[in-house]
């Protein structure tokens, strides 16, 4: 068997960051409905930008994590230092999703097909950034941190707790485009928003297992202890 190839940890949160922004992009150009995960911040986007045209994506993003940050500590009784870098970590990845939405508006979107094909590398995309910042001490996003605290302090399985969260996230999300956008409408959370929260943990799992049968995960600079711990 090959040695793994060091890969380091400061590194696997850049290429979470972009890689999960990247992936959302291409789901929201194929309009088969956002990452679950994403719905609730989407659908806020969709209501707010439309009272304030400066509203953008990325700010809804940091803005509904700031309050899932605080219900977090509250839930679980409890308050880090390394936390507070988890809303850094979501104004990281605003600034990015922001900037990709840019770009990725120039894609063509009145192909089905193309459309198929955004959707699928999408999904791809967005797992692959989940699991490479589960290969990372620095905060994820609080999305990432709330499955992440809750699988430590009570022994659950990581992999399964995401499913559980996808899952809430979307009925939350739904429930916003009913109560933004009229009954029974749905706007940004549809079909392709289901089938990503039943399917999105499995990949996670999988990915994260062929990422560590390639690399050996370690830390560049001595960071950990310091700030998150």
């Amino acid at each position: 068997m090959p040695a793994r190839k060091a890969f380091y940890s400061e590194l696997a949160y850049v290429v979470g960051i972009v890689t999960l922004a990247l992936g959302t992009v291409f789901m929201e150009r194929a309009d088969f409905g956002v990452s679950m995960v994403v719905a609730p911040a989407y659908l806020l986007y969709l209501k707010l930008s439309g009272i304030f045209p400066w509203f953008t994506f990325g700010m809804a993003e940091y803005s509904l994590q700031a309050v899932l940050l605080i219900a977090m500590c509250i839930v679980l009784r409890r308050f880090r230092i390394g936390y507070l870098f988890s809303f850094v970590t979501a104004v990281f990845y605003g600034v990015i999703l922001d900037l990709l939405m840019l770009i990725g508006s120039m894609l063509p979107k009145d192909i089905l097909a193309l459309r198929f094909v955004y959707y699928a590398v999408g999904v791809f995309l967005c797992s692959v950034g989940v699991a490479f910042l589960f290969r990372t001490y620095i905060a994820p996003e609080v999305y990432e941190l709330l499955v992440k605290e809750l699988s430590a302090k009570y022994g659950w399985n990581i992999h399964k707790v995401k499913t559980v969260y996808d899952c809430a996230s979307c009925l939350v999300g739904i429930i916003l485009s009913f109560a933004f956008f009229g009954l029974w409408h749905f706007e940004g959370v549809k079909w392709g928003t289901i089938l990503c929260a039943l399917i999105n943990g499995f990949l996670i799992g999988r990915i994260g297992t062929v990422l560590d049968r390639m690399f050996d995960f370690r830390d560049r600079w001595k960071l950990r202890e310091r700030f998150f711990r």
